[in-house]
């Protein structure tokens, strides 16, 4: 009966995205220096130093993101003190995307996210303007220089790690292969300001941030607005007309008690499953199914591999978070694999696995450690471009580190989900 159900829903889903009407008279050439929102998009990580056309005056471009899921998951705990969950369609989430060509190699990229699981109204996410040339200033001043570099700044997020180019942003879900983000999601919306060189297969990047994801000005006795500092070295390179191999390293130091907690919880719009964990009393987290240590004096790296040979890709993570001595001396470890296969024609179709965990301790005095994993399995297939259906199976455990009196001692969901999306 379920898979029946699931069976009607998946059809249900693919009638509406592929009926929908999308009218637009905007060229993707015209936009310069940019990642396209679309399938085009996969894979891509920093900006592209392609200038993707010419400027001849100011344009904006409106673009957005439509993502509506069936869920279909159950979840328990040890204390049996959860609400029933059903079989249902979630909120539909959007994205509203502005992006605003200046002037040659300046542009303007802002993203509202106009319904979200944690915002159900309309909410800036962030905007940054990014610079690929400067004749803005001078006609050829610094080209050398700006054949490989790009400078960035803005309030929206940075540059941390390859992990957040392949996660769900709201609605914009079309580069990420699953349903759910990360456990540990590195990724903030803060104030920064990053360089980005893109050297023949090197890349290198170093970028600063205020290390808050509410920003003001009000100062007391507790605040210390500490900057936060970021950078990432590594290699991507065509190897053969089949082979595709990158490997970046990432780095993180706040040295900040009132700065610098938001790495892993900087994301307003919440988390990708809805209503899991969820206690029969008390007040439901727009988050869960993830994990934030919020460590004070937080010193983070992350390493990524990615490798793709014809369809088969894999991507991967490991990364290590800690505080200082003088906040506990905690640490905690994420590792996930994810592999793929891409086929069709135009590799329109895919299908996968990811496994993630997340082990560690929030002081190092603590006697034992937490343990988060999750699997997930699924596939998915590109109707167009810009039309994608995926389904996936996921089931995650909470297996050690927590009070029997917690809502996560002995914790798991587990079930089924569709997701169809539209993105342009």
């Amino acid at each position: 009966m379920k898979l029946t159900l699931i069976t009607l829903v998946s059809s249900t889903l693919v009638c509406m995205m592929s009926t929908s009407s999308l009218t637009f008279a905007q060229e993707k050439t015209e936009l310069q220096y940019f990642r396209q929102n679309s399938k085009d998009g996969l894979n891509v990580f920093e900006a592209p130093k392609e200038k993707g056309g010419d400027f001849e005056k100011v344009r904006v471009f409106v673009g957005g993101d439509f993502a509506l899921q069936f869920q279909s998951i159950n979840h328990s705990n040890s204390l049996n003190n959860l609400v029933e969950l059903g079989s249902n369609f979630n909120l539909p989430s959007a994205n509203l995307n502005i992006n605003t060509q200046l002037a040659d190699g300046l542009r303007l990229h802002l993203r509202t996210y106009l319904s979200s699981k944690h915002h159900n109204e309309a909410w800036v996410k962030g905007g940054y303007l990014q610079i690929d040339r400067l004749g803005f200033i001078k006609e050829g001043f610094l080209d050398g220089v700006m054949d490989y570099t790009t400078i960035t700044f803005g309030l929206d997020e940075f540059n941390y790690g390859d992990a957040h180019f392949r996660r769900s942003d709201n609605a914009r879900v079309i580069y990420n292969p699953f349903i759910g983000n990360y456990i540990m999601d590195s990724f903030s919306t803060e104030a920064f300001g990053e360089v980005t060189v893109q050297k023949d297969a090197l890349i290198a990047v170093v970028g600063l941030s205020n290390g808050k994801l509410n920003q003001n000005v009000i100062v007391n006795d507790n605040t210390d607005n500490k900057l936060s500092f970021y950078g990432k070295l590594g290699v991507d390179k065509q190897m053969t007309d089949d082979f595709r191999f990158r490997l970046t390293g990432s780095w993180y130091l706040n040295n900040g008690t009132t700065t610098g907690t938001w790495l892993y919880g900087g994301d307003r719009a919440g988390g990708r499953y809805y209503g899991i964990l969820q206690p029969l009393e008390g007040t439901a987290n727009d988050f869960e199914g993830r994990f934030n240590p919020r460590f004070k004096q937080m010193t983070a790296f992350q390493i990524n591999p990615f490798l793709k040979y014809k369809g088969l890709e894999f991507f991967g993570i490991v990364e290590s978070v800690s505080n200082s001595e003088e906040q506990g001396d905690g640490n905690f470890t994420q590792l996930s694999g994810e592999l793929l296969y891409r086929f069709g024609g135009t590799e329109q179709f895919y299908i996968g696995g990811r496994y993630n965990t997340v082990r560690g301790k929030n002081r190092e005095s603590d006697t034992s450690e937490i343990e988060i994993s999750r699997l997930n399995i699924g596939g998915g297939w590109f109707m167009t471009k810009n039309v994608i259906v995926k389904l996936e199976y996921m089931n995650q455990e909470y297996k050690n580190g927590y009070a029997a009196t917690s809502i996560y001692n002995g914790a798991k969901f587990d079930g089924v989900n569709i997701e169809a999306a539209i993105s342009f």
